[in-house]
């Protein structure tokens, strides 16, 4: 038993390295009752969903990991002991902040204000991509539950119908 599947996931949820499941290709589904297609896509669309999952979780871990790096150079910078190389390679080459927003030195507090606006500014929008990825995971949660509560239901709706055929005979 084989479901198609397709190379493009259409969802703003789903990370662009997954698969989408083809719940409208029959072609390998031959031979099988109706609740077995259902239970077949139902776990298979589970799966892709947990793999979705997987991927979201894992950019989650390494942006938290960047904001949490991010606080730490914001803090040291801040405090005046930051070294201006490593702190310029740190805020253009990891965070991704521009060279032309930056000054030219962390020597005058009014330097290092500048570079700390353009972290904090840099560390609130990556907290806000942070957000909106729990609520993409919560939602691919969501729909694998839902997959799986489909199946588990598809089952015991087929069992519940073999005990009424066997008791009528």
């Amino acid at each position: 038993m084989a479901i198609e599947i397709t190379a493009v996931a259409a969802n703003r949820n789903a990370p662009v390295s997954c698969a989408a499941i083809n719940l409208y290709g029959t072609g390998s589904a031959s031979g099988l009752t109706l609740g077995q297609l259902i239970i077949a896509v139902c776990i298979k669309s589970a799966a892709v969903y947990e793999d979705q999952s997987v991927l979201k979780m894992n950019k989650m871990t390494s942006g938290s990991l960047l904001l949490s790096e991010g606080s730490q150079w914001l803090e040291t910078i801040a405090n005046g002991s930051a070294d201006w190389d490593e702190a310029f390679a740190f805020l253009t080459g990891r965070m991704g902040i521009s060279a032309s927003s930056l000054p030219d030195g962390l020597d005058t507090y009014n330097k290092r204000m500048t570079a700390c606006m353009a972290l904090k500014a840099k560390i609130d929008t990556l907290t806000q991509q942070q957000q909106e990825e729990m609520i993409d995971l919560q939602t691919l949660v969501n729909r694998r539950d839902v997959a799986f509560s489909t199946s588990t239901n598809t089952v015991s709706a087929l069992f519940s119908s073999q005990q009424s055929n066997a008791a009528n005979f």
